[in-house]
């Protein structure tokens, strides 16, 4: 059952990918969306999930919240590490194309984030019915953004068309590797946030020093704006009825 839910999952995952490809002569908007709905994942959903599961303080702070910050730093220190040995090999520091291997980086730490939840909905099946429909519908909402953000990352580093559709495909069959395989592993959950807080930072970095800046800075327009606030929006949307 876990594994079929999760199919639902990897239809979404496509869909935001295939409609995030659809609308590149709206680049602004889709950076500005792509920019709310990540905001929006990491405040409302990772960073509330990561300080439940972890628990635990480190001499005064959840260890969730240190590494949510460890994790804008590392994506901090990646990307500017990246963009420097570009840069020696005679390229534009400055040019946000600089480095592709951030882009299959992040998209790479979307593939590890969705599979993670395909191993919730696996883990809240084995406690009931109940549970694993809510967690299904919670995931199944929010891989639509996955997907979208996916594709997005990926292509906004300069990489291929092929190369961005090959990480949205990934994206799509990890919650769905991820379900199956709760037959065999279990993960504890102090285990699960702390990465949540990990990833999060990350994500966080990415939202607010790339992607953003960049739909902003050739059309700094108020329907850019107005994407970004909707993708938080609807994020909210999503927490809210999966409550």
């Amino acid at each position: 059952m876990a594994v079929f839910v999760a199919l639902g999952a990897f239809l979404m995952t496509l869909a935001g990918g295939w409609t995030a490809q659809r609308v590149t002569d709206r680049r602004h908007l889709v950076l500005g969306l792509a920019g709310g709905l990540m905001l929006g994942v990491v405040g409302l959903d990772l960073l509330p999930e990561a300080l439940h599961a972890a628990g635990r303080e480190v001499f005064g702070v959840p260890a969730a919240l240190l590494l949510f910050v460890a994790g804008f730093l590392l994506a901090h220190l990646v990307e500017r590490l990246l963009a420097a040995r570009q840069a020696a090999h005679g390229g534009e520091e400055h040019d946000h194309h600089r480095a592709p291997e951030v882009g299959l980086t992040a998209a790479a730490a979307m593939v590890g984030h969705s599979a993670m939840d395909g191993v919730a909905i696996g883990a809240a099946f084995q406690v009931g019915g109940g549970m694993g429909a809510a967690v299904a519908l919670a995931v199944i909402a929010h891989d639509f953004a996955d997907g979208f953000n996916t594709f997005t990352i990926t292509s906004l580093y300069g990489n291929a068309r092929r190369r961005a559709v090959a990480m949205l495909v990934a994206d799509a069959l990890a919650p769905v590797a991820g379900a199956a395989s709760t037959a065999f592993v279990t993960i504890p959950e102090w285990f699960l946030g702390g990465y949540l807080g990990l990833f999060g930072g990350a994500l966080l970095y990415l939202a607010a020093a790339e992607i953003l800046p960049e739909a902003h800075h050739e059309h700094p327009a108020r329907s850019t704006l107005l994407c970004t606030v909707g993708g938080v929006l609807f994020i909210w949307l999503v927490v809210g009825l999966a409550a």
